[in-house]
């Protein structure tokens, strides 16, 4: 049965989050009904609410949920009422990539995340006073109380854990940790060049540090994010303002970096990171720019002379049926404590949230329900 459920809608571009009573779909065949009990804030929900994917609206977004099985439909056999699940990115599970373990480059990743807002069969999972809302945003929209997804996006996750927590790990959390993990395969002793503290940012260098890089180089302008990347184990870290990015880098390792990671999407700060790279270093990118046709031009003879890769990654390369259980594993060991970047505030502030995570003062920030007990407070940090 359908039901009535509560949704951040945002109705015009760069508009509020305004919570709404809405219409969520029944259940259908391969699909997995959730309670949300957390929600991360990714930079991907504000810039869809800017209209940078071309959706319409009005439209709920949201895809880092994660909650508590209420309902399955037909078919569904990897979780039951009543499991703890984090809730990831969509893929169709047919395609090649996908058929090899790699559904972050599933060939329906467009259409399936950030498409047209519809189910597989094209209809919709939310409406309000009758009429469509673009939702199933990376196969969740999960800015809700309740959320539906298909049974390939839905991870099972063991309940030691507190459940709004996880949701990150669906997305900024892995990203950044499967880019050192999984598409850059960093090893001990190699050299990591971080380019943004963000939660992206900060992922890969905890996850640099389980690897044993040596140095971790984080470059940011933010002094509190800085901090906040030492604490997590950035060997050295940099103030992009205090002079050019390859001189830094090559004061600190006098050959280049192994490899550096990019989360801020600046054609001038890439252009920088390629001439502090090392002989056969890779250069891997996930920052997002503000112009979706923008280029980095790539040195040619010198790329050759020094076998540079550039490498784009998405969702760090990960399957999230195994790799946010790997991460869990990391995170209860105390290696890879991705809790200390979060700030927690009541889903019903929203809008005081995204201003509050754009003004830094929280790494990451994750929304919680007022019958879910917070996991942290906002911290003034950075953090």
């Amino acid at each position: 049965m359908p039901r009535s459920i509560t949704a951040a809608v945002v109705t015009d571009t760069g508009g509020s989050f305004n919570l709404e009573q809405v219409l969520l779909a029944s259940t259908g065949p391969g699909e997995v009904l959730v309670e949300i009990k957390g929600m991360g804030l990714c930079h991907t929900d504000i810039a869809a609410r800017d209209g940078f994917f071309g959706l319409s609206y009005p439209m709920v977004l949201g895809h880092e949920g994660s909650g508590i099985v209420v309902e399955v439909g037909d078919g569904v056999t990897s979780v039951a009422r009543g499991d703890h699940v984090a809730l990831s990115f969509a893929s169709c599970g047919r395609c090649r990539p996908c058929e090899a373990g790699r559904p972050a480059y599933c060939l329906e990743f467009g259409a399936r995340n950030y498409g047209g807002g519809l189910r597989e069969d094209g209809t919709t999972t939310i409406s309000r006073d009758g009429a469509p809302v673009t939702a199933s945003f990376f196969g969740q929209s999960s800015f809700a109380t309740h959320a539906l997804a298909a049974e390939r996006n839905v991870v099972r996750v063991a309940a030691d854990v507190p459940i709004e927590l996880v949701g990150p790990l669906g997305c900024g959390i892995q990203t950044g940790a499967g880019a050192v993990f999984n598409s850059m395969d960093c090893r001990e002793g190699e050299s990591l060049l971080v380019l943004g503290a963000g939660p992206v940012g900060l992922a890969a260098v905890m996850a640099a540090r389980v690897r044993g890089c040596t140095p971790i180089i984080i470059s940011d302008p933010d002094p509190r994010r800085r901090a906040l990347a030492e604490e997590l184990g950035a060997t050295t870290t940099l103030d992009p303002a205090t002079g050019p990015l390859e001189d830094q880098v090559h004061a600190v390792a006098s050959q280049g970096v192994d490899y550096a990671f990019d989360t801020t999407g600046a054609q001038s700060v890439l252009e920088e990171a390629l001439r502090a790279l090392a002989p056969l270093g890779t250069l891997g990118l996930v920052g997002v720019p503000h112009d979706m046709a923008a280029t980095v031009p790539l040195p040619i003879v010198p790329a050759m002379v020094a076998g540079l890769t550039v490498r784009g990654i998405t969702e760090g390369d990960s399957d999230p049926r195994t790799f946010i259980p790997y991460l869990l594993d990391l995170f209860r060991a105390g290696e890879f404590p991705f809790d200390k970047l979060v700030g927690t505030f009541p889903f019903t502030d929203i809008d005081n949230a995204v201003q509050a995570q754009a003004r830094g003062e929280v790494a990451k920030v994750i929304l919680v329900h007022d019958d879910t007990d917070s996991v942290s407070s906002a911290r003034e940090t950075g953090a």
